[in-house]
């Protein structure tokens, strides 16, 4: 047998060592190949990327780190919310321990920068920080061993006068290639910004893609932006183009490296709010968590692809689905952004968006988000809540209060159950769970369990027990000044455990 073939083996052997499932037959040995079957395993790294709040010298942002107890331990690990710098340091200096293990860099303690903003030290107890003004950072947040699987951050900022007033709120997001965002705007009473972090320590390079009602809005200003190392980058919309539309599709991809995405919406009459990225474009699209008392509702859709879309609208309610009157369904001709005013289309009665093909075999991709305004007057205040994927095994909602958290479950097929859990608060608290079931093609909005004793703030995790697929949403109220601000987070899975495939075995490549 050749070096080479035995070379293969040893890797071979390595590998079923690490993966603890594959078994190894040598060819001509006569034995049966065997391979355990496919199982999922918690996920042993994961990355989260934090949009500078950059919004007004008023700005008050809470931090909120957690990871949901797993149901089996792992290694300690570590989960830390940095600033890009100070995370790009952190890698520079392991790379240079790596290299030279006898020279270890000097840190120097007096830099603050150097620290976590938010350092996660167990399962189960949300961890916080809070920072004042617009020169806060962009964050960059990586989390191993048994506080990777399912760790989720979220932002939460208070402004509470000028332009940028509201309650505005994120999921920090996991850095990708490829992102989303219907209902941005470039009318002159709006100022919306794409906000791209960079986590990595090669520059990354993107390119913004804006779509109106018409089609393209051709700009090349928009391609082959730098986002360098560590870095973020904040490029204001309405100066890609000089066309003004109320309804704008924005496409961000990288030719290079990765990033995290996230638009920051500001209106000067219904305030601010983070939209986040639509779920990737499919033929169905579920918007869960519409508020009871939201005064207006617009949808605002997009078909990426070559053909045309034709989408029934339907809202799913306390007790079932109807069609909103007048708007029984909606035509989104090819890559060109499609909007449409609802108005109070829940009447008082929280609930879901669905959007499904007229012709089942006929399902277009689409994307779509909803821009939401409760209150009235100049006491109004704007969310936005995009098309988002199932819970899945298990989603969270990172900052919860005592007061003024709903959490919307909707089944757009068959009936689901799923259980929620209020984890302890950041500074005591003990977690209480509680289950729900769905009824089929239904929206329960619902005032979530809190912890017993609640000290701080708290997580919700929802998970899937039984039945269809639910969808979720959390909104997060807090009312100043007559202004009922809110902030809308929807829930999909967080991809806390991956699927470890059958291998199956042909070692027949080392035969000589």
């Amino acid at each position: 047998m050749k070096s080479t073939s035995l070379s293969l083996i040893a890797g071979a052997v390595a590998l079923a060592a690490v993966t603890g499932f594959a078994a190894l037959t040598v060819p001509g040995d006569g034995g049966a190949t065997e391979a355990a079957a496919a199982s999922r395993l918690p996920v042993e790294r994961s990355s989260l990327l934090c949009p500078a709040p950059g919004l007004s010298d008023l700005a008050e942002t809470t931090y909120t780190s957690f990871t949901p107890v797993a149901k089996s331990d792992g290694e300690a690990g570590a989960a830390e919310l940095k600033s890009p710098t100070a995370a790009e340091k952190d890698d520079k200096e392991k790379t240079a321990k790596d290299k030279t293990a006898k020279d270890k860099p000097a840190k120097d303690k007096s830099k603050d920068a150097d620290k976590p903003v938010v350092a996660l030290k167990e399962p189960g107890k949300p961890a916080t920080a809070d920072v004042s003004g617009a020169d806060a950072l962009a964050l960059v947040g990586t989390a191993t061993g048994r506080l990777a699987p399912g760790w989720t951050a979220q932002q939460t900022t208070t402004v509470e006068a000028g332009d940028a007033r509201g309650l505005l709120g994120v999921s920090c997001t996991a850095p990708d290639t490829d992102f989303w965002f219907p209902a941005a705007s470039t009318a002159k009473t709006r100022e919306d910004y794409v906000n791209l972090t960079n986590p990595d320590d090669t520059a990354a390079v993107a390119d913004i893609e804006l779509y109106g009602p018409d089609g393209t809005l051709k700009s090349d200003v928009g391609e082959g932006i730098t986002v360098p190392a560590g870095s973020g980058v904040r490029v204001l919309i309405s100066t890609l183009t000089s066309k003004a539309a109320d309804d704008v599709t924005v496409h961000v991809t990288t030719r290079t490296g990765r990033v995290g995405a996230v638009v920051r919406t500001a209106d000067s009459k219904t305030g601010s709010d983070w939209l986040a990225a639509s779920a990737a474009p499919a033929g169905t699209l579920v918007l869960p968590g519409i508020p009871a008392d939201a005064t207006s509702v617009r949808l605002v859709a997009f078909a990426p692809g070559e053909d045309d879309a034709d989408l029934n609208v339907k809202l799913l309610g306390k007790t079932g689905a109807f069609a909103p009157v007048g708007n029984e369904d909606l035509h989104v001709k090819s890559r060109m952004t499609a909007g449409v005013d609802l108005k109070n289309i829940t009447r008082g009665e929280a609930g879901s968006l669905l959007l499904t093909p007229v012709q089942k075999n006929r399902a277009t991709p689409v994307v779509a988000a909803l821009r939401v305004v409760r209150g009235k007057g100049d006491k109004q205040e704007v969310g936005y809540i995009p098309a988002t994927g199932p819970v899945g095994a298990q989603a969270t909602a990172a900052d919860n209060r005592a007061k003024g958290s709903v959490l919307s479950l909707t089944a757009p097929g068959a009936a689901g159950t799923v259980k929620v859990t209020a984890s302890a608060g950041s500074k005591g608290g003990t977690p209480v769970s509680k289950t729900y079931k769905v009824a089929a093609g239904t929206t329960a909005a619902v005032t979530p369990p809190v912890p017993a004793g609640l000290k701080g703030t708290y997580a919700l995790t929802v998970e899937t027990l039984s039945g269809g697929p639910v969808h979720a949403a959390r909104t997060l109220t807090l009312p100043q000044d007559g202004i009922p601000m809110f902030t809308v987070q929807t829930l999909p899975d967080d991809g806390g455990t991956v699927e470890v495939p059958t291998a199956e075995q042909d070692l027949s490549v080392l035969d000589d």
